[in-house]
C-alpha cells in the first residue's frame, strides 16, 4: 500500500521519472542486480574490477546484451540508492525465483565480494543477511563462499571457516 502511494506521489512530482526506468521495479532481475550493486558499493566506490565483474555477471546470468545490462545496472543503482533495507529486493526475489536461482544470486554476491581479492566483515554480513532473507541455509551460504574463494584462488583460512561455522 505504501509503495503504491509513493509511486503515485512520484508520478505527480516527476511524471517522466518512471519512463527512465527500463525495468519494472517489481522484477526479480532488477532486485537481484540491486543486491549486487549494494555489495560492490559497501566498501566505497566500486573498483574497475568490481564494475567489470558486475557487468559480466549480469550479462551472463540474465543473458543480456551489453547495452541492456548497462540499463539494468543503472536502474538497479538508482533503486538501491533509494532503498532503506534489503527486504524489498529479497521479497521480490522470493516471490519470483526458485531455490536454485536464489542460490545462484548468493553465489553471484560472493563472486563480487571476492572480485577485489578480499572480504570485509561488512560484505560478509550483507551476504549473510541476504541469504537469510532468501531462505538460503547457512550451510549453503558457507559452501558457496568457499567454492567461490577456491575458484578465485583466494586462500580460505581455517579461522574464516571457524567464524563461518559460528554463524
Amino acid at each position: 500500500m505504501l509503495d503504491g502511494l509513493r509511486q503515485f506521489i512520484a508520478d505527480i512530482v516527476s511524471p517522466g521519472a518512471q519512463e527512465e526506468r527500463t525495468f519494472d521495479d517489481t522484477g526479480y532481475r532488477l532486485a537481484a542486480t540491486a543486491l549486487l550493486v549494494h555489495v560492490v558499493s559497501l566498501d566505497g566506490e566500486p573498483t574497475e574490477v568490481e564494475k567489470r565483474k558486475l557487468h559480466s555477471l549480469i550479462e551472463s546470468s540474465f543473458k543480456l546484451d551489453p547495452g541492456t545490462a548497462d540499463r539494468l545496472i543503472a536502474s538497479a543503482t538508482k533503486v538501491e540508492g533509494e532503498a532503506v533495507d534489503l527486504y524489498h529486493f529479497t521479497s521480490v526475489i522470493m516471490r519470483s525465483v526458485n531455490e536454485e536461482g536464489r542460490l545462484r544470486i548468493i553465489e553471484m554476491m560472493w563472486e563480487l565480494v571476492y572480485a577485489d581479492g578480499q572480504v570485509s566483515e561488512f560484505e560478509d554480513n550483507v551476504v549473510w543477511r541476504a541469504a537469510d532473507l532468501l531462505g538460503v541455509s547457512s550451510r549453503d551460504r558457507i559452501d558457496l563462499k568457499h567454492r567461490v574463494a577456491e575458484r578465485q584462488s583466494v586462500p580460505s583460512p581455517s579461522a574464516s571457516r571457524a567464524a563461518d561455522a559460528a554463524m
